[in-house]
């Protein structure tokens, strides 16, 4: 006999699933939702105008201060003094500063020279000569005042720049190679894709409320510099069985605690369709992303959960209303370090010279010298790239010597070191209210002294450090990845240091760093773990062999 189903209880609650609008979640279930649905964060623009920037920070809705000004790449800073240790625990108001970081988004990573002399003159006069070239193609200024704001926008505005959705709940800045248009291994050229796509939906309220943040690539680079295998979506360059070109897509990737690399689509996108298969992707984040628990609210979970093949389905039938084409995938990236710095031929015959901020760090005055060394030598066009490094166009083959000895006369080297190219390095504690450890200076030191300690060491190797576990200088694909926390030192003290990765990589072999048990240091034990490490490594590889490849065999003892 069949046991009747017992009656469901008055009190019986519609179990809540993930959050996702699509499947009818659409009452908030948490803050950052609830703070959302009260206003869109593109409003606070206007508030910001009217009424903070007159009355000061004092005025400013909580809700707006730690929330909806992101939506403008406003954060509060983090107040100067607090360590590490307070981080997690101390409340946002305790944190906060009453400085903001503003970030200005470079999509495609291209400025002129008077978007770039706007950037540096904003830096001098309201941002203490702050500047930093992010690893997603931006720029950073710090200290700046609520009052200034509405200023600063119209500035930058002036010559097409815009702080709009840098930050957010949004889709961020699109990555693009800084050679777009001008490297002769080039498939494809997306620049009209990334300024389309731009045009229409950013700054757009139908995509201005999503689950979490949305990080893009659009690139033709033979190089893969873009780094697509980490981004919520990518396309890249390919060229398909007729001789077409066009893009291979991939999502879900991305790092922070939980990292997952992108997975293939499968998929053919000519160019004229990209705009509308990127916004069918981002349709499909807003509507079926997961917005319950913030932890799981990137894309990356969705495509996890779902896989490519029904990833892809809901993009041709409920969002595009085509099929796709099946595709190629792209060509593993050419051999070598997959950036853009030193001298090279453009396919126009011209030159470019790609040279290494430290670390990323620079200031308004450097970005003015910048800009005068590239005008002196004809060139009109600047570039930032994904490594924290600047790229000068169009320079003529007779100007070539001149440029690269006045770049490195002002210490921004076109030869550097590997230790000087492949380091960078997040904002650190000195800024960030989510810092643990003090990252830029660490950094710049840990340079200094390879340099010093390992003069003759050649081999590409890419060294990330981090501030905190979120991942920001992308320390599980480094070979060399360092996430900053506390640490005891040889006396028993709480001291800033390092949790160790080893052997990260994107491309022909991608994979996540391998963690060796036990193994951090202190920041003041970092160059004689690094210089250790690497006489290991120099001593024991094979012909050929990368510092990827000697990780995944090397013993513990060697890594420690």
């Amino acid at each position: 006999m069949t046991t009747p189903a017992r009656p469901a209880s008055r009190h019986h609650k519609r179990p809540r699933g993930e959050g996702q609008w699509a499947l009818g979640y659409r009452e908030p279930l948490n803050k950052n939702e609830e703070l959302k649905k009260n206003d869109d964060g593109l409003n606070v623009r206007q508030r910001i105008i009217d009424i903070y920037s007159k009355a000061g920070f004092d005025s400013i809705d909580p809700a707006d201060l730690r929330g909806r000004m992101r939506w403008y790449g406003l954060y509060t800073q983090r107040k100067p003094g607090i360590d590490g240790g307070k981080t997690a625990i101390l409340e946002p108001e305790e944190l906060d500063d009453r400085y903001f970081m503003l970030r200005i988004r470079i999509d495609g990573g291209q400025l002129d020279l008077e978007q770039l002399r706007t950037i540096a003159d904003i830096s001098n006069r309201y941002g203490r000569g702050t500047a930093d070239v992010t690893d997603r193609q931006n720029i950073q200024l710090h200290w700046i005042e609520i009052e200034s704001v509405p200023a600063i926008w119209e500035a930058l505005e002036r010559v097409g720049l815009s702080t709009t959705e840098a930050c957010g709940d949004t889709p961020r800045v699109i990555l693009g190679c800084p050679l777009a248009g001008i490297d002769d291994g080039e498939l494809i050229d997306p620049t009209p894709q990334i300024m389309q796509t731009y045009d229409k939906y950013v700054g757009n309220p139908e995509y201005s409320n999503l689950p979490r943040k949305f990080k893009s690539a659009m690139s033709g680079c033979p190089a893969h510099c873009t780094v697509h295998e980490i981004n919520d979506t990518a396309f890249v360059g390919v060229v398909n069985e007729h001789g077409e070109t066009g893009f291979d897509l991939w999502v879900g990737g991305g790092l922070s605690t939980n990292p997952m690399l992108a997975k293939r689509l499968g998929t053919f996108v000519r160019p004229e369709q990209l705009p509308e298969v990127w916004a069918g992707v981002i349709g499909i984040f807003r509507d079926y992303g997961y917005r319950r628990l913030r932890h799981r609210a990137r894309i990356k979970f969705l495509v996890n959960d779902w896989g490519a093949e029904r990833f892809r389905e809901i993009l041709e039938t409920e969002y595009l209303g085509y099929a796709l084409p099946d595709g190629p995938a792209p060509e593993l990236p050419r051999g070598g370090r997959r950036d853009h710095v030193g001298v090279h031929r453009q396919k126009d015959g011209l030159f470019y010279v790609g040279f290494a901020p430290k670390v990323g760090r620079l200031d308004g005055d450097r970005l003015h010298l910048i800009a005068d060394i590239a005008e002196r030598h004809g060139s009109a066009r600047i570039r930032t790239t994904v490594e924290q490094k600047m790229v000068i166009l169009d320079v003529a083959e007779e100007q070539v010597e001149s440029i690269v000895r006045e770049l490195e006369a002002n210490d921004l080297q076109v030869y550097p070191s590997t230790f000087r190219r492949q380091t960078m390095a997040c904002t650190g504690i000195e800024y960030c209210k989510l810092a643990i450890v003090e990252t830029k200076g660490r950094a710049a030191t840990l340079i200094d002294e390879l340099e010093k300690r390992l003069p003759d060491f050649k081999d590409p190797l890419t060294i990330n450090v981090n501030g905190c576990p979120n991942s920001c200088a992308r320390i599980q694909v480094a070979d060399i990845g360092l996430k900053g926390q506390l640490v005891t030192d040889a006396q028993g003290n709480q001291v800033e240091g390092f949790q160790i990765h080893l052997g990260g990589s994107l491309g022909v072999n991608p994979g996540f760093g391998r963690k060796v048990r036990g193994l951090k240091a202190t920041s003041e034990e970092l160059p004689d773990y690094v210089e250790r490490v690497l006489r290991n490594f120099t001593a024991q590889k094979n012909d050929g062999e990368t510092f990827h490849e000697w990780v995944q065999r090397a013993a513990d003892e060697d890594l420690k």
